[in-house]
């Protein structure tokens, strides 16, 4: 009896052990669990770098050096040259929309049906004027806001590569620590263990190289019909990509509608069938189920993965949010399962 009474005193130390390891590490969740996925997903190159060099601390050590510049040196330079567009974009639209600008005729051929009901285009043209300026004058306040934010996000980065490292090195290890300690069958826990890695590196692998080519066929389109800087819309295409429902769609209709708005409503139908055709239906339809796999869960679920994702960890929830919905349905999948075979034993 008092052995039991110990064993239990015991459990409940090592679950509030864990409770106070979890509530610690839970301002660096989104860097620790991304750190995760990226291991994952760049796990063959690292099994590739070991094969050829017989270190494996130097491969984990170059795999995410390499991975990690790339990355942060991609994202600074597109966020640098997209500010500074954004405020070019906007002074540019300002000054067309003054009387006798060219999107000023537009605005006002386009919407001079709204007359009949009393709504003047003047005021219509003036507020989109307006509202350009305020676009350039916020810069300032922009730049501002992502370099407040740096610190977190450096901070997050150090997590995600500390564990991007240590998952590299030692996940078999992981595995059978936790199966040791889980109170779940050991057969069910290497089996979300393993669910969790295949869901991490699809979701992760899925979603960068459908962005990458939904970017690369954007930038194409953008070539092809004479829309002003072609690679730059591109990029801005591929992280589109990330944004659920609209997506790729925030870039490449405004792309179409300005080529109408400048006189040229050929290019601006061509761009529009291109983006719609292509840069959705080729790349949603067929190259994204090929990376991803059809098998997944019901699009309902999928939704609430991706909004609610978004909604409570931001844009790494979009990555992140389709992993838990993965796992919490393998989850009840193995309750079920485990339920029905109790009931046929009975």
């Amino acid at each position: 009896m008092a052995m039991l009474s110990a064993r239990r005193a015991l459990g409940w130390l090592a679950l509030g052990a864990v409770l106070t390891i979890v509530w610690l590490a839970l301002p660096f969740a989104t860097g620790i669990v991304l750190g995760t996925l990226m291991a994952f997903t760049l796990e063959p190159l690292y099994t590739l770098l070991v094969r050829r060099s017989d270190r494996p601390v130097a491969a984990s050590l170059v795999t995410i050096v390499a991975s990690t510049a790339i990355i942060v040196g991609a994202l600074s330079a597109f966020v640098t040259h997209f500010v500074t567009r954004a405020v070019d974009l906007a002074n540019t639209v300002r000054a067309q929309l003054h009387a006798g600008g060219e999107l000023s005729n537009w605005v006002d051929g386009a919407t001079s049906w709204l007359e009949r009901f009393g709504i003047s285009t003047a005021s219509i043209t003036a507020r989109l004027e307006a509202g350009a300026g305020e676009i350039a004058s916020s810069s300032a306040a922009i730049a501002g806001s992502l370099a407040s934010g740096a610190f977190a996000a450096l901070l997050d980065l150090f997590f995600a590569v500390l564990t991007m490292h240590l998952v590299l090195r030692y996940w078999p290890r992981m595995v059978t620590g936790l199966v040791v300690v889980s109170p779940l069958d050991p057969k069910h826990t290497r089996g979300l263990l393993a669910e969790f890695r295949r869901v991490g590196r699809m979701t992760v692998s899925g979603t960068v190289l459908t962005g990458l080519a939904q970017g690369l066929l954007a930038t194409i389109g953008f070539w092809v019909t004479g829309v002003p800087q072609p690679l730059f819309f591109g990029i801005a295409t591929a992280l589109a990509s990330l944004i659920p429902a609209v997506g790729t769609m925030l870039v490449w209709i405004p792309a179409g509608l300005y080529l109408f708005s400048i006189g040229h409503p050929a290019k601006g139908t061509v761009e529009l069938a291109w983006g719609a055709l292509f840069v959705v239906g080729l790349s949603d339809y067929l190259i994204r189920p090929r990376l991803v796999g059809d098998a997944a869960m019901p699009a309902l679920l999928m939704f609430i993965a991706l909004f609610g994702g978004l909604k409570v960890l931001g844009l790494s929830g979009l990555i992140i949010g389709p992993v838990v919905m993965a796992l919490a349905v393998t989850v009840l999948r193995l309750y079920s399962l485990e339920h029905q075979h109790k009931r046929n034993a009975q």
